[in-house]
């Protein structure tokens, strides 16, 4: 399916590893410009070249996304680039563990800074060349703000709030012509999981436990996956769709995982 994002630009924030990579080379394959916004350089070059090794388009900007400062040259250095934004999609975080009893009111706001504050700064910044282009914003968001997960209050909070965000722009942007939406992952595959899970005792036991719970087809969700709603959401081919949470999980979240 063409997808219509030739000439197209988006920025992806986090887009140089993980979901944000598989999200930034799908832009790039569909014939979209992308711009890979993150804290590394050496990443960012490296996502890029490999993209225009490929016969796409992108570019980096290297930004401590938790700075306001920074996310607003994201926003200005696209513009002096492209000169303007189709997209925006605000994928970068961690579960950084900040939990009620073993973080700390300090640590808290530290890990609200980091994993919420960017998606609504980059927002703001953006929102009038969105406008300008009719664009709009997909949010990624995780499980976490559903179903909890233990001893990561900031994250799950910050997940809990891009949910909430999401529906209140979708509704404040209707007049503009600017879609909102966001896509929650699960159990996604990432080099990031993969290092988490080779870190247990018993990494094999342990990953056999996890797919074990999920309904459809026992699995992990992998990054493409997730890449394929999110930039399906971003094209015009999903042109009546805002205000939506979609999960792209196998069933995890809603069905009942104890189905054999």
């Amino acid at each position: 399916m063409d997808l219509g994002l030739q000439g197209k630009v988006f920025i992806v924030t986090g887009g140089a590893k993980g979901i944000g990579e598989a999200i930034s080379k799908l832009i790039a394959a569909e014939g979209g410009s992308v711009v890979i916004a993150g804290r590394s350089e050496t990443d960012n070059n490296k996502a890029v070249d490999a993209i225009i090794a490929s016969g796409g388009k992108a570019t980096a900007v290297t930004a401590e996304l938790g700075n306001v400062d920074a996310c607003r040259n994201v926003i200005t250095a696209t513009i002096a680039k492209y000169g303007k934004i189709d997209g925006l999609v605000n994928n970068a975080g961690a579960n950084d563990g900040v939990g009620l009893e073993n973080g700390s009111p300090e640590k808290f706001m530290q890990s609200l800074q980091l994993n919420l504050s960017h998606y609504y700064n980059l927002a703001h910044f953006a929102l009038p060349y969105l406008k300008a282009t009719k664009g709009n914003i997909v949010n990624i968001g995780s499980k976490v703000a559903t179903t909890g997960q233990g001893n990561t209050s900031g994250y799950a909070a910050s997940k809990g709030a891009i949910n909430a965000l999401t529906r209140e722009w979708a509704v404040e942007l209707l007049p503009a012509g600017v879609r909102v939406n966001t896509v929650i992952p699960a159990e996604v595959w990432t080099p990031l999981y993969e290092t988490w899970i080779n870190s247990l005792p018993n990494p094999t036991e342990k990953l056999a436990s996890i797919t074990a719970k999920i309904p459809f087809e026992r699995r992990m969700t992998t990054s493409e996956e997730i890449a394929n709603t999110t930039v399906f959401l971003l094209s015009e081919r999903s042109s009546h769709t805002t205000g939506q949470i979609l999960y792209v999980d196998g069933g995890y979240t809603h069905l009942d995982r104890s189905i054999s």
